[in-house]
């Protein structure tokens, strides 16, 4: 399945975004040393990756420097066609046998970064990933970039 993903490392200058390519990895350690490259290259202390699937679903990923990545899955039922969105899962810790269509994850994880815990659960019950992932990027303070990405 096609999906796009970008990544944003916040800086002194502010945040810098990067399209990452996530085809080739085998779980969330890869998808955390992508992130820490980000940061590496940027000098930035928090990343941020925005992904998202075919228009079906979207995940966004936080790794803040010394920490745990933390997920928020919009759709959980997308571990069962998708191993990008299985691994996210993984690190979520809580797969059902039967997943809901409730979004799954650490609500709070952009709540400094603009988005609140009940907002982002909206986002992920209510819009359309692309159009989710527009609203995170204008409350964190990216939009330009992640529109000139997309």
């Amino acid at each position: 399945m096609p999906y796009f993903s970008v990544a944003f490392a916040r800086s002194d200058a502010g945040w810098i975004g990067t399209e990452t390519d996530l085809a080739e990895v085998a779980g969330v350690d890869d998808i955390t040393d992508i992130m820490r490259e980000t940061a590496v290259e940027t000098a930035g202390d928090t990343v941020v990756l925005l992904i998202e699937q075919e228009d079906e679903w979207f995940a966004v990923v936080r790794l803040d420097d010394g920490g745990d990545a933390r997920v928020f899955l919009s759709d959980p039922r997308a571990t069962q066609t998708s191993d990008l969105a299985h691994m996210l899962h993984d690190q979520i810790g809580e797969i059902d046998e039967v997943p809901t269509d409730d979004p799954v994850g650490d609500p709070g994880l952009l709540a400094d970064l603009g988005t609140e815990p009940a907002r982002l659960t909206e986002l992920g019950e209510r819009r359309f990933p692309g159009d989710a992932l527009s609203v995170i990027a204008e409350r964190a303070g990216f939009a330009e970039d992640y529109d000139r990405l997309r």
